[in-house]
């Protein structure tokens, strides 16, 4: 599988328009609690690419673009070493890549996000794209993978955000290095009380209030951090690559914009 970087100007002429795919790799540098690195996000993000790719078998057909691991990350601004960007420059720094992409020949692009506070963004962009070049954008956020059910506790799932029992776990089989385990503990998030008083007003859900990590625990984590296992973490990065291979796969066999219905069809 070809790192973008790592091509000749001169290859581009020999690719597939209608089967290659580009991957575009967003994420974040920003607080993770007490217990896990500013990378979090980032490293998750390509550890889970990789994966997914390996299931692919390494196609000469995927283009993997070079990870954008600054993001959008207001949200941590407050706490030390978060970086971030604002929606603008992070709209103009992808749509800009996407153009490249589009006039490189490359018809088809993933873009491909690991960090929460963002798919807004990446949905925006992709919209953009799809209007400026015609090309198949995919949008596609890890967190939006629905899990098999059991796997992690309703609370858990429901509050359990940042740095919790999901984060923390993949981190322990991808980075275990980076995990301080005399940090971990559990990080109660502040919503489980305030849904209960205030029904109507949901951390996340149909309806949703606008916070800072501050606002759901004052540590910046929030989940049951002292649960999480490698292997949990082994079996959550080998289910989100496994989705994330059948997006690339899909896309790439995918012939669009699909043909219009003849005048006589039915629909």
């Amino acid at each position: 599988m070809p790192l973008w970087e790592h091509l000749a100007t001169t290859d581009f002429a020999a690719l597939d328009p209608e089967r290659t795919v580009a991957v575009l790799p967003v994420s974040a540098i920003e607080q993770h609690g007490p217990h896990l690195p500013l990378g979090t996000d980032a490293i998750l993000c390509d550890a889970m690419l990789d994966r997914a790719i390996s299931l692919l078998a390494g196609p000469a057909w995927l283009l993997r673009l070079p990870t954008q691991r600054v993001g959008l990350s207001p949200e941590h601004a407050t706490f030390a070493g978060t970086l971030t960007l604002g929606i603008e420059a992070l709209l103009t720094a992808w749509t800009g890549i996407g153009l490249s992409v589009a006039a490189a020949g490359v018809r088809k692009l993933v873009l491909f996000n690991s960090h929460g506070g963002q798919g807004s963004v990446v949905d925006l962009a992709a919209q953009a794209l799809r209007c400026r070049t015609g090309m198949l954008v995919v949008r596609c956020s890890s967190y939006r993978f629905a899990l098999p059910a059991g796997w992690v506790p309703a609370e858990e799932a429901r509050y359990g955000l940042h740095g919790g029992l999901v984060e923390t776990s993949m981190m322990l089989a991808a980075a275990p290095d980076l995990v301080r385990p005399a940090a971990v503990r559990s990080f109660r998030s502040r919503a489980s009380e305030w849904e209960k008083a205030v029904p109507g007003l949901e951390v996340e859900g149909e309806s949703a209030v606008a916070w800072v990590a501050e606002d759901l625990n004052t540590s910046g984590a929030t989940g049951d951090a002292s649960a999480a296992t490698a292997e949990l973490g082994e079996r959550l990065l080998d289910h989100y690559a496994a989705r994330l291979a059948g997006v690339i796969d899909a896309a790439s066999r995918f012939d669009f914009p699909p043909a219009q219905p003849s005048a006589g069809s039915s629909r």
